[in-house]
């Protein structure tokens, strides 16, 4: 059974968003990690980057298959997490915590009512 933390936000693509104010730190959920196994590589945005709701932002490389990061809110990348560069297995042993993968600042907050809270994302992966 999958990790799946109350007070986050779920998209059906597997990301999760803590949202902080008008910010959103953003990476993907503990079911996906384990569905792409180890995690070798990880591509993110530059800081100051436009991204949209639901458009890809990124990319994950395991051994097993490359993956795209989707954008649970619309902002502006403000942060990266740079430790992935290094130690993108950071994805697989903490996908809550060290692992996350970028902070946008949100440019329209409300679309957060539009992704799912954690007893939602139980029922989308079938939990």
């Amino acid at each position: 059974m999958s990790n799946i933390p109350d007070g986050l936000r779920y998209t059906k693509d597997h990301e999760w968003a803590k949202l902080e104010g008008n910010r959103a730190r953003i990476g993907i959920t503990d079911f996906a990690q384990s569905e792409l196994t180890d995690v070798v590589y990880v591509e993110v945005p530059p800081i100051g980057k436009a991204v949209k709701q639901g458009e890809p932002i990124g990319t994950v490389e395991s051994v097993k298959a490359v993956s795209e990061i989707f954008a649970p809110l619309s902002g502006k990348v403000v942060e990266v997490n740079k430790a992935l560069v290094d130690q993108p297995e950071l994805v697989n042993k903490e996908p809550y915590a060290a692992g996350w993968m970028v902070v946008v600042e949100a440019s329209n907050p409300g679309e957060a009512k539009a992704l799912m809270d954690s007893a939602a994302y139980r029922r989308h992966i079938g939990e």
